[in-house]
């Protein structure tokens, strides 16, 4: 059975032991290279097309971002995870016949045979609601106890060598004179701050430099330069390496105090957006209305790209931003990195986007392969770095 692994209007490629297809057209044995295998031959084509976007010079460069970008990063036991995995954790932590016992207490339907993984996401909706109604405090305690678990499970730190280091140092060797590559990670970790701090990077989040920092939106409109004064005449030098970071999700190190948001990395009861499908509504309080009504103002932007990897297309409110952009704005590209998008069942309606424009790329890859393949310019890159993360 073939393999695809890239989608694009009119090059998709796929491949088996025998043979790799072209947009459905078998390729010759003289473009195999050095003893190479056809999945070899797919990679290398693979890698040929993704360059071809990717090494265009973009006035905006946005990233996207979700469990996928953290999953299995972290250093001893402690890792990243997806929703299954997290479920697994609920398991583990407080065991099965008690989450059992608790589903049949709020009369939650969805709860799985222990061989199959419950849907955390629903079972927390269905205990919120059934805890408003019922002012239940046995479960209030429950879900905070769920809640915390999620919150210790996405505190991580990030390991020696990371992907999240080399993709912030790709993404920052641009033209100055362009807008500053934004990250948009819907992760409560902080692997992206921690990877900006161990290159040296400094980044524009939201909140401010002064301690306690607290969030101001109009935090994301400022920028970075070197005043040069050796001069006759003042000029403004802008510092490379900044990279702007929102998280529409919130974090663990952030903390609701006093009507403010501020970082705090004691925070027993940080500022997120748990799983749960009333996401849509939180997302439109503070801050996480700000970092959304930025995606939707970054997505509209001209001569745009926008990689989205790691993210399975969960959130409604997300995917109508994202195709809302497809319709409004023509100098958009879309780069889509997922393990499976080969799947018959996965991302139909970007596979319909593809076939209907030539904007909208699907790559068959994990995050750290993708970041492997994610073109670097020397040219515009004042970053000192080596292959070892110290």
């Amino acid at each position: 059975m073939s393999e695809k692994i890239y989608i694009e209007y009119n090059n998709d490629i796929e491949f088996t032991e025998e043979y790799v297809k072209v947009n459905g057209k078998k390729i010759s044995n003289e473009e195999k290279k050095d003893n190479e295998t056809w999945e070899q031959v797919a990679i290398r084509l693979r890698g040929e097309a993704l360059q071809k976007h990717l090494k265009r010079q973009y006035e905006n460069t946005i990233v996207l971002t979700g469990a996928g970008s953290s999953f299995g990063v972290g250093i001893g036991d402690k890792k990243g995870k997806l929703m299954s995995g997290l479920w697994e954790e609920a398991v583990n932590k407080f065991g099965y016949s008690h989450l059992q016992d608790f589903c049949n207490k709020i009369n939650f339907k969805e709860f799985k045979p222990k061989n199959e993984t419950t849907n955390l996401e629903f079972l927390l909706t269905h205990a919120q609601l059934y805890q408003y109604v019922t002012g239940d405090t046995d479960v209030e305690e429950f879900i905070k106890q769920l809640r915390n678990m999620v919150k210790e499970s996405c505190t991580l730190k990030l390991p020696k060598n990371s992907a999240h280091r080399k993709f912030l140092r790709k993404l920052a060797a641009k033209k100055t004179k362009y807008a500053r590559p934004k990250v948009f990670t819907l992760n409560y970790d902080t692997l992206f701050e921690q990877a900006a701090e161990k290159n040296g990077f400094m980044i524009i989040d939201g909140f401010s430099f002064n301690f306690p920092r607290k969030f101001k939106g109009t935090n994301f409109d400022l920028d970075v330069v070197t005043r040069i004064t050796n001069k006759n005449v003042l000029e403004d030098n802008f510092v490379p390496n900044v990279v702007h970071v929102y998280k529409p999700h919130g974090s663990v190190n952030w903390l609701a105090k006093n009507n403010e948001v501020i970082i705090s990395d004691e925070s027993e009861d940080p500022l997120m957006i748990y799983p749960s499908s009333n996401k849509y509504e939180s997302s439109y309080q503070q801050p996480f209305f700000e970092m959304m009504s930025r995606f939707q103002q970054e997505t509209r932007a001209k001569n745009t790209l926008l990689i989205i990897v790691g993210y399975s297309c969960g959130d409604a409110h997300i995917n109508a931003m994202i195709y809302e952009a497809l319709s409004v704005n023509s100098s958009i590209t879309i780069v889509f990195v997922a393990p499976n998008i080969d799947a018959e069942d996965q991302y139909e309606d970007l596979k319909k986007e593809v076939s209907q424009t030539g904007n909208v790329i699907l790559t068959k890859q994990t995050f750290e392969e993708f970041v492997d393949s994610y073109p670097y310019s020397e040219i515009y890159s004042s970053a000192k770095w080596g292959s070892s993360d110290e």
